[in-house]
């Protein structure tokens, strides 16, 4: 588990393909720290290092994690690109982003970029229907591994503040219209909305309860 707090910037220096696998070499200033087998946070995604050395990590990235993530463009811009990085939390460390899994549910893009005074902004992020229904105002939401407050969402965006310590210590400092990000929504929105559809629609082992709820009755206890 992270916390989509981005611990440092590295810089993508090789890109293979290997069969259905990506093989990917990155540059990292703790990489002599790391150990086979440990989890990193790459622009949101957890991967598994399977080599490393004082100046760089490896990692393979499976055929659904490149096309469930902007992964899939490294391909194309292969070396120099610069990626998001983050080490797994430990037990006792403090928590001061949000619970962050590192499993993308899709990609947005950079709809707008306005000023936001004293060296911020505020950003619309573009996102398919099934990752908006997971968006909530005031809520948590990680973009290439990076924990961010939900300003407000529309039917098809959402935007989140970037404070300036944010745009200096990860690549959302050098964001532009269009740009793609991985996104992650709140697991805690992801399970409450998992219940919620299994309730409305008959999936849950507890029947007689089930029968008895309507939309109204959801409606009035907050639903």
């Amino acid at each position: 588990m992270f916390t989509g707090l981005v611990e440092a910037m590295g810089r993508v220096v090789k890109v293979s393909t290997v069969g259905a696998i990506v093989k990917l070499q990155i540059e990292a200033p703790f990489s002599r720290e790391l150990k086979k087998g440990q989890s990193v946070c790459v622009s949101g995604a957890c991967l598994t290092v399977v080599s490393y050395n004082d100046t760089c990590f490896s990692v393979d990235v499976m055929n659904e994690t490149v096309k469930r993530t902007k992964f899939n463009s490294l391909t194309e811009k292969g070396a120099g690109t610069i990626v998001n990085l983050e080490r797994a939390l430990r037990a006792g460390d403090r928590l001061d982003g949000h619970f962050v899994l590192g499993h993308i549910d899709g990609v947005g893009a950079v709809r707008s970029m306005n000023d936001g005074g004293s060296g911020s902004y505020i950003v619309k992020v573009e996102a398919a229907p099934e990752i908006m229904r997971q968006i909530v105002g005031k809520g948590s939401v990680a973009l290439d591994g990076v924990s961010l407050t939900v300003i407000d969402s529309s039917e098809d965006c959402f935007s989140v503040g970037l404070i300036p310590a944010t745009l200096s210590n990860c690549t959302l400092g050098i964001l532009k219209t269009g740009d793609r990000l991985n996104i992650e929504t709140d697991i805690i929105g992801k399970y409450v909305l998992a219940k919620l559809y299994n309730v409305l629609h008959g999936n849950s082992p507890n029947k007689k309860s089930v029968n008895s709820i309507s939309i109204e009755q959801l409606t009035e206890m907050g639903w």
